[in-house]
């Protein structure tokens, strides 16, 4: 449907914008980094946790400062006194960060980096020898348009001149 002015209307620019490939792109990637999200978190709890909890506790929520003391906690975890800065949780989702970025760059990012830069060196190359292909056809049709210059410079008498003389020969005027 097109309005007056011939612009699409909206149902036709939002299905050009759903139809976009780096949208259906983007899609993708909230899809797989959400599922990669749990893999990521399942390492820093299962394995990260664990070895920072070598040096203190075993888990890095525990991790806490008391800003207000006494800071104290029931058995269910809520906070009764004080004031405590739990600031574990913030450690252990930076490390959570920090391996997503991690991951994604040298596993998705560096060889696709590669892999575009081998791309556009092979286009590149393409394209040189396209070029140079272009700049030896251009010398033989400047070499054929001297020789077709150079024979139409010479007369009459030695055009296509044959063993009976000019004109009998098998490009003469009447042959044509």
């Amino acid at each position: 449907m097109v309005s007056e002015k011939n612009e699409p209307s909206l149902w036709e620019g939002f299905k050009a914008f759903l139809m976009r490939g780096n949208v259906i792109d983007l899609a993708v990637a909230v899809v797989i980094g959400a599922a990669f999200t749990n893999i990521v978190n399942s390492v820093v709890k299962g394995v990260i946790n664990p070895l920072v909890g070598a040096f203190g506790t075993k888990d890095l929520d525990h991790y806490s400062s008391c800003l207000k003391a006494p800071c104290k906690t029931d058995a269910s975890g809520e906070v009764v006194s004080g004031i405590p800065i739990m600031w574990g949780p913030v450690l252990s989702a930076t490390l959570s960060f920090v391996i997503t970025a991690a991951v994604v760059y040298f596993l998705m990012v560096l060889p696709m980096a590669k892999y575009l830069a081998r791309q556009a060196a092979r286009k590149a190359e393409k394209e040189g020898t396209q070029e140079v292909i272009e700049i030896s056809e251009l010398e033989v049709l400047k070499e054929i348009r001297d020789a077709l210059v150079a024979q139409r410079g010479a007369g009459p008498d030695e055009r296509g001149a044959g063993p009976d003389g000019p004109g009998s020969g098998p490009v003469g005027p009447e042959k044509l």
